[in-house]
């Protein structure tokens, strides 16, 4: 086992929901104190919600629980195939193939779109999983700084001096899950069909919120946008994910991909609660734009009281804490006050940059935002 420092140890914690939306217990706390979700991606609180589970339960009692197999042999079901088509009317995509897991889902999406010979400029804050489909695809690795249009330009610029013929691939994300900030992607697709470069977004954190109508910053982007991933985990509420792209490399990721050839269906329950979400998110496009009004009043008080902010306008709000020690020390005043949030430690972000990170979520108690500003300036 490598070296960690104490204050990089992670533990495993089990919560109990509560009663009430928006509420967990700690399993290890001495006390039955109820503690306010302010750290899950659950942004509307569909995990909860008794369409989204009444849905899961009737394909669990129809379907079974688990698929049983991959989607070329007994996984895949008419639930599988509504979801995608759901999924492929609202998005204005050609194609849909559902995935496990977001993980696998844009390891499967670069691999579909780069080989060796593709030159891969990718946001310096990009999530994991991409990078690993980057080292997956055998590719030529480039960063840009974080959000940087410029520094982009002069990636694709480098890239197509050293091979003219060389057709780049761009990876960004709509919503940073650790920053809470948005590229601008309408100037980045500008700059790639500039240079003849494609382009690859992870919409995890943006969809059902962000957007008109919750569809995604990316949304009515074409080309050189060819493809975008999203996940059901967050405000779908449910579990697993997606890449929506167009008729030819669909069907190309249907015939090569191992990521999606070689892996148990999404269990038709959580494929279910999933479309179930999609409809009431459809339905009630006012509760992502009520949220990011929420998350506009938090950003606002919580820079006026003293704390760095990153710029941005989705419902995550990461606190700069800087040291570790700072950013574990301020996650246990929260809790003592019954609030849960995430401290963030490297590797997950930068050196030197730990948070607290908060989501703002729908039907939050009265005076959430005042208990937290009150628990951070206690010492």
């Amino acid at each position: 086992m490598p070296d960690i420092p104490q204050s990089r140890l992670r533990h495993l914690r089990i919560l109990r929901p509560g009663p009430r939306e928006a509420e967990f217990f700690a399993n290890d706390s001495k006390q039955s104190q109820s503690l306010i979700d302010l750290a899950s991606n659950d942004y509307l609180g569909l995990s909860r919600h008794p369409v989204v589970i009444q849905a899961a339960q009737e394909s669990s009692s129809q379907e079974g629980v688990g698929a049983g197999g991959s989607r070329f042999v007994t996984g895949s079901r008419l639930i599988h195939q509504s979801l995608e088509s759901a999924l492929s009317d609202w998005l204005g995509r050609e194609k849909v193939f559902l995935f496990p897991s977001g993980f696998q889902a844009n390891i499967a999406a670069v691999m579909a779109l780069a080989n060796r010979q593709t030159p891969i400029i990718a946001d310096r804050l990009c999530h994991y999983s991409l990078l690993v489909g980057i080292k997956a695809a055998g590719a030529k690795l480039h960063r840009f700084a974080h959000n940087s249009c410029e520094d982009l330009e002069r990636c694709l610029q480098r890239c197509t001096k050293r091979d003219p013929k060389s057709k780049p691939l761009v990876v960004t994300e709509s919503l940073f899950s650790m920053q809470g900030t948005s590229p601008d992607l309408k100037k980045m697709t500008c700059l790639c069909d500039q240079y003849g470069a494609k382009m690859l977004v992870d919409e995890a954190h943006a969809l059902g919120i962000m957007g008109p109508k919750g569809k995604g910053l990316s949304h009515a982007i074409e080309d050189p946008l060819v493809m975008i991933s999203g996940t059901f985990g967050k405000a779908f509420g449910s579990g697993g994910a997606f890449l929506a792209t167009n008729t030819l490399i669909g069907e190309q990721l249907l015939q090569t991909s191992g990521g999606f050839r070689y892996t148990t269906a999404l269990a038709p329950p959580l494929a279910s609660a999933a479309l179930a979400a999609l409809s009431l998110i459809k339905e009630n496009s006012h509760w992502g734009i009520e949220l990011l009004k929420q998350a506009k009043i938090w950003r606002i008080k919580l820079k006026e009281n003293g704390w760095e902010i990153p710029n941005g306008e989705g419902p995550i709000i990461p606190i700069l804490m800087g040291s570790d020690e700072t950013t574990l020390y301020q996650q246990k005043q929260l809790e003592r006050k019954g609030l849960l949030s995430a401290a963030i430690r490297p590797p997950t972000v930068p050196e030197g940059s730990s948070r607290l990170r908060l989501v703002i979520r729908k039907k939050l108690p009265d005076q959430t935002l005042e208990k937290v500003i009150k628990a951070l300036k206690e010492k």
